[in-house]
């Protein structure tokens, strides 16, 4: 009977041949970038790598799959590995997740490189993620990705929602993972345990880790105001529009998950009219000024809305 898997993961085949490709031919980098949408499962992903790298058994023909039972990944689930350091955002006095990782956080994970692996082995890092960086902290990191110690290597996971830096990119190899297809999803929302899988599938939209904070009510009638907004357009009357809004603006999930779908409705029609991909472009710049704060959600609802109104009078 094969043993239950640590860290099951859905998809993302071409990027793990990727390294192991570059792993068993000797030209193993030092610095991987893994980006893609958030939800995707990329720090699962980079977990499974590094407790590959620091000797986790495989539990079956994929050799990054080891069970809950081997001793490296009980080490690695409990936090207890002394050769892997996984750098995230960590709390405020308040409990609350501070805005960045700090500096401080950094200049840790370069004085973690700065030793020998315990154990012998490789000391492996995750930071989680380069979003999530201030300027002072991406600086301190070139310092480890200039100077790489011998049997390190770091894994640098982007979202996407800042670029990344052309002198950390320059100096890291880059693992490119997509959204999930629609039968991965499902097999994963029902690992998750979904109780409405197929349901929950057409909000994550290919990103099951965000399945729990898309299923709330205001999430959902967000999700569902946007959909019968775009039903109605080009001519959508003012209770629809003020519904929308309304809906979209309760907080910022839900401010997500209405400009998930709309974004999703002007990039198909950008496929036969052009002009709407330059709907989209504008569009988007909304929803990157919501998620910097430069704008509030029922600011950025309205906007989008005008912006719809804007591509539909083109024709």
């Amino acid at each position: 009977m094969m043993s239950e898997i640590a860290l099951p993961l859905f998809g993302h085949e071409t990027a793990q041949k990727k390294f192991l490709k570059a792993r068993d031919g000797g030209r193993l980098h030092h610095a991987w970038i893994i980006e893609g949408p958030s939800g995707i499962g990329k720090s699962r992903f980079a977990i499974r790598l590094a407790a590959m790298l620091l000797g986790a058994k495989p539990a079956g023909p994929d050799v990054a799959a080891a069970s809950i039972d081997d001793p490296v990944m009980q080490k690695i689930t409990s936090s207890g590995h002394p050769d892997l350091k996984h750098v995230q955002r960590g709390l405020n006095d308040k409990g609350n997740l501070k805005q960045d990782i700090s500096v401080e956080q950094i200049r840790e994970l370069n004085g973690f490189f700065s030793l020998k692996p315990a154990l012998g082995g490789w000391r492996v890092g995750i930071l989680d993620a380069l979003d999530e960086m201030n300027a002072n902290g991406r600086n301190a990191l070139l310092k480890t990705l200039e100077e790489p110690p011998a049997r390190a290597i770091l894994f640098l996971i982007s979202h996407g929602t800042v670029p990344v830096l052309a002198t950390i990119r320059s100096r890291c190899q880059t693992l490119r993972l997509n959204t999930l297809s629609d039968e991965d999803t499902l097999r994963a929302l029902k690992a998750q345990n979904s109780e409405t899988p197929e349901q929950t599938a057409t909000l994550v939209k290919g990103r099951p880790g965000r399945a729990e904070e898309l299923t709330g009510t205001k999430v959902l009638a967000a999700a569902h105001a946007a959909r019968s907004l775009l039903k109605a357009f080009p001519k959508p009357n003012d209770a629809t529009l003020a519904t929308a809004i309304q809906a979209a603006a309760e907080d910022e999930t839900s401010f997500a998950v209405f400009a998930d779908e709309i974004m999703s409705w002007v990039g198909e029609k950008a496929n036969d009219a052009p002009h709407w991909a330059t709907v989209w472009f504008e569009l988007q710049r909304t929803v990157a000024a919501q998620r910097n704060l430069h704008m509030t959600p029922v600011q950025a609802a309205s906007k989008l809305v005008t912006g719809l109104q804007s591509g539909a009078a083109k024709g």
